[in-house]
């Protein structure tokens, strides 16, 4: 096998201080000062003929039957015919049904694979989350009743603020378990693209060499985010009066608007990072330039992929959050008591059990999304289809380049 990350474009030229024998895909189409990108190989051209005198010059020939839409009076459609689809999408560009489609059919189609690191991922940070719930939790800041307005806001913040921190190993387990599953299962897309068949020493093998640009991006993110959140909340914050309150609020609203738009803006960088084997800043800037004029649409599948998984996770926890009191009502006593609940180890591995499962069915999905969306919008601006096709094989759209082998070989 070989070193490439999943599948690069065909007849691509490598990037500055990369060695020629590892291929890469083609530079955006917005470069400048470099020259045509397309590929000595291109499909054949189209039988065309001028316009001629009646009777003269060659005959138009009829299409076949099978191509294209309806055409009146029943007879055989005119149309293009459909696109190449050697994998889990077609190679044209994709509407949001065929995304989310394709996320679920990578899903069927290597489901060893996916349900091998999906699961075992879950499993770890599950148990690790247990483990930190039970022993190393904090115990809650109880709110006293009897204490003046003035006390009683002080220890609101307190509890706040130790709630805040008893979530940052959670969150570190979380970052750790997406970078795994992110990594591995963005090979596992590219290939269930191509059609190739991947197993997971594969996919991990081609992954593990990407883990350190991933895991700066992973962990870039959410701090730029906290930096603009603290920035934006802190005047209002050390003011500490109603004024104050009021300019928290509308700083809050304003920098979770700026994070929102920035995270869009950056959705597409952990699959440029792995696919094109680009740097944590080069990765930013090239989701940058794919999502430039596609924002909404990639919101709007990013919201919807979020719906969906958190759809999925409520149905799973509704029926485990019952079997959990059932077994063990003695977990939530210290919610109706005021002194926050009481983890026991009965509710806590049903729990965890729920949350096992829910996880290895919103991860592939979430990770099928974002690779799904890159590999969309490089066709929609780079004609990435014809590249793609040309790597899959598929018939008239000519070999790959002497030095470009196909992914996985």
């Amino acid at each position: 096998m070989n070193d490439t990350p999943g599948w690069a474009s065909p007849g691509s030229a490598p990037s500055d201080g990369q060695d020629s024998g590892v291929p890469r895909p083609a530079a955006p189409a917005d470069d400048t000062g470099s020259s045509s990108k397309w590929s000595a190989a291109q499909p054949p051209a189209g039988q065309w003929s001028p316009p001629s005198a009646p009777g003269t010059g060659p005959a138009i020939p009829r299409p076949t039957q099978g191509w294209g839409g309806p055409s009146q009076g029943g007879g055989p459609g005119w149309g293009p015919p459909p696109a190449a689809k050697p994998g889990v999408i077609p190679l044209r560009p994709l509407g949001v049904g065929e995304i989310l489609d394709g996320a679920v059919s990578t899903m069927r189609t290597h489901w060893r694979v996916v349900l091998s690191v999906t699961l075992a991922v879950a499993v770890v940070s599950q148990i690790a989350d247990i483990l930190f719930r039970r022993y190393l939790l904090p115990e809650p800041v109880e709110l006293d009743p009897n204490a003046s307005p003035s006390e009683l806001l002080s220890q609101t913040a307190d509890s706040l603020s130790s709630t805040l921190v008893s979530e940052i190993p959670s969150l570190a387990i979380l970052v750790i378990g997406t970078l795994f599953t992110t990594a591995v299962l963005t090979v596992v897309i590219s290939r269930s693209v191509l059609g190739r068949p991947v197993t997971l020493s594969e996919a991990w093998n081609e992954a593990r060499p990407r883990l350190p640009q991933l895991l700066g991006l992973t962990l870039l993110l959410p701090l730029m985010s906290a930096a603009i959140m603290t920035v934006a909340i802190l005047p209002g914050l050390l003011m500490g009066s109603a004024g104050g309150a009021a300019l928290t609020a509308l700083g809050g609203m304003a920098a979770l608007a700026v994070v929102v738009w920035l995270m869009v803006r950056f959705s597409l960088a952990s699959p440029a990072l792995m696919l094109e084997r680009q740097s944590v800043l080069s990765a930013m800037r090239r989701s940058a330039k794919l999502v430039t004029g596609a924002w909404w649409r990639t919101f709007g599948v990013l919201l919807l992929t979020l719906l969906i998984s958190f759809l999925i996770s409520l149905i799973i926890a509704i029926p485990v959050f019952i079997i959990a009191t059932a077994v063990d009502s003695a977990g939530l006593a210290g919610l109706y008591s005021g002194s926050g609940p009481d983890y026991s180890w009965p509710y806590l591995i049903v729990t965890g059990i729920g949350s096992v499962i829910a996880s290895t069915i919103t991860y592939p999905i979430s990770a099928g999304v974002t690779v799904l969306l890159y590999v969309d919008q490089r066709i929609r601006r780079e004609a990435l289809d014809l590249e793609l096709a040309r790597a899959a094989g598929v018939a008239g759209y000519g070999t790959q380049p002497p030095g470009h082998g196909s992914p996985g070989n």
